[in-house]
C-alpha cells in the first residue's frame, strides 16, 4: 500500500545539559503524517546550520563532508523504502527506521502475514482453493486492516502484541461498525484466526490470543420450499418468457441440488450414462472441488430437453442458459409474488429444497443425499437438510406399528 505523504528532513537537537553551540544531527522520517526521528550520529555547530534547508552552511571542508554524509543518508532512506515496497511490506515511518537500523526482520506484522497468506492462496486458486475462498480471505483482510486503523490509528500491528482484547474488540467492531451478524462476524474471525495460528506455528507469538474466546456460530434455520409450493411454481405459466426461463433453471436446481455456480458451468459433456443406464451428472463442485455424481430425475431431464436447441447452449456446450446470479434472484422475487409464496425466494433455496422436500422427505437416506450434494462430510448435510414434520410423522407411525405388533 502506497503512502499518502512522504517526507524527509534533517534537523539539530540540543543535547541534555549542553550550553554550547554543538547540536546532534537527526533525520525525521514522516509517512502519512506519522514521524520518527533517527540519530545521524554526527554533531554540528548550530550557527553554521540552515534550518530551512536542513544542511550545514559554509564552504569549509567539514561542511562539505557533513552534507555529503547527509546526502548518503537521504539516499539510503529511499533504498529502504524501495526494499519494503518490493517485499510487499507495510510502509510506515517505523518500518523504514527499522530497515535502516537493521531491525527490519525482528518485528513481525499481522497484516503483512495476512497479505502473504492471501498471495500464496491466490497462486493455488484452481488447484487447492476456489476463487470464492480467496475472495472471502481478501474481505477478511480488508476488515482487519480497517479495524486496526480504527482502533490503533496505524497501518499495522506487531504479531506479538495480539491478545484477547484485540480479538474481542475486533468482534465488537465487526458487529457495531460493520453491522455484521453474529455468524458473519465469526466467519471473518475464523479467517483471521487461521493467520494467527500460522504465526504461532512459526514461533512469532507464544500465546494464542483466541484462547478463551468463543467462535461458535448460531444455528440458522434453512428455508426450503414445501411440496405444494414446488408444484405451484412448476405448474405456473408466466406471461413473460424471462420468468418462465428463470423458473426452469430454478426448478432444475431443486431437482438436482446443484448450487448456482455449478448449474452455470454445467456442460453437456458432464452428462453421462450412469451405472443404471440412465442419465447422470458427473462433475466437480466449484466450491469444494468434491465429486458430484447424481442420477437425473424426470423433471430435470424435461428441463434439459427444453433447452437442447438453445443457441447459447449449443455454441458454448452448456446444459442450460443461466443468467447472472443477481438477475436470477431478482426475477425469483417476481416469481414468488406471482405464486403467492411468502418466502424470500433466492436461488440457494433450491439446494435446500432438494435436500429436504425432494429427497429426505421421500425417504432417501441422508448418506445418499450427502453424496449427491457433493459434501465431504455428513455433518455438512445435516447442516443443510431440515427433516420436515411429515418425515418425522411417518417414522413415528412406523415405530407405533412395531410397538403394537410386539405388545
Amino acid at each position: 500500500m502506497l503512502e499518502k505523504s512522504f517526507g524527509l528532513f534533517f534537523f539539530l537537537k540540543r543535547p541534555k545539559n549542553e550550553k554550547g553551540n554543538l547540536r546532534y544531527v537527526y533525520l525525521r522520517i514522516t509517512v502519512d503524517g506519522v514521524s520518527r526521528d533517527l540519530a545521524v550520529k554526527r554533531q554540528w555547530d548550530c550557527q553554521r546550520w540552515n534550518a530551512s534547508a536542513g544542511r550545514a552552511t559554509g564552504t569549509k571542508e567539514d561542511t562539505k563532508t557533513l552534507n555529503s554524509y547527509l546526502d548518503v543518508m537521504y539516499n539510503k532512506v529511499f533504498q529502504a523504502k524501495k526494499a519494503l515496497l518490493d517485499a510487499d511490506k507495510i510502509l510506515t515511518a517505523d518500518s523504514i527506521k527499522r530497515e535502516l537500523t537493521g531491525q527490519g526482520d525482528e518485528q513481525r506484522l499481522i497484516l503483512a502475514a495476512f497479505k502473504n497468506h492471501n498471495e500464496q492462496m491466490k497462486a493455488l486458486v484452481g488447484q487447492e482453493f476456489a476463487p470464492s475462498t480467496l475472495m472471502r480471505y481478501k474481505t477478511a483482510y480488508d476488515h482487519t486492516a480497517a479495524f486496526i486503523k480504527w482502533k490503533y490509528q496505524t497501518d499495522d500491528v506487531a504479531v506479538k502484541d495480539l491478545d484477547y482484547e484485540f480479538v474481542s474488540q475486533f468482534a465488537f467492531w465487526l458487529k457495531s461498525v460493520r453491522k455484521c451478524g453474529h455468524n458473519a462476524t465469526m466467519k471473518y474471525l475464523g479467517n483471521f484466526k487461521k493467520i494467527v495460528l500460522e504465526c504461532i506455528k512459526k514461533g512469532w507469538i507464544l500465546k494464542d490470543p483466541f484462547a478463551g474466546f468463543k467462535t461458535s456460530r448460531k444455528e440458522v434455520i434453512r428455508v426450503a420450499l414445501s411440496k405444494e409450493e414446488l408444484c405451484t411454481i412448476a405448474n405456473k405459466v408466466f406471461e413473460t418468457d424471462r420468468l418462465n426461463h428463470v423458473r426452469d433453471i430454478f426448478l432444475f436446481s431443486c431437482y438436482t441440488g446443484l448450487a448456482y455456480i455449478d448449474v452455470c458451468k454445467l456442460r453437456r459433456i458432464d452428462i453421462a450414462t450412469g451405472i443404471d443406464g440412465g442419465q447422470w451428472i458427473i462433475s466437480t463442485r466449484q466450491k469444494t472441488e468434491s465429486a458430484t455424481r447424481l442420477p437425473l430425475l424426470p423433471p430435470a431431464l424435461q428441463i434439459m430437453a427444453k433447452y437442447e436447441d438453445d443457441p447459447k447452449c449449443c455454441i458454448k456446450g452448456l446444459v442450460l442458459p443461466v443468467l447472472t446470479n443477481q438477475k436470477m434472484n431478482s426475477y425469483l422475487k417476481e416469481i414468488a409474488d406471482g405464486c403467492r409464496i411468502n418466502k424470500n425466494l433466492t436461488f440457494h433455496i433450491a439446494r435446500h429444497t432438494f435436500a429436504t422436500t425432494v429427497t429426505l422427505s421421500n425417504g432417501v437416506p441422508i448418506e445418499t443425499v450427502s453424496k449427491m450434494l457433493g459434501h465431504k462430510s455428513l455433518k455438512q448435510t445435516q447442516h443443510y437438510a431440515k427433516i420436515v414434520d411429515l418425515k418425522i410423522s411417518e417414522d413415528m407411525n412406523l415405530l407405533k406399528d412395531k410397538l403394537q405388533l410386539n405388545a
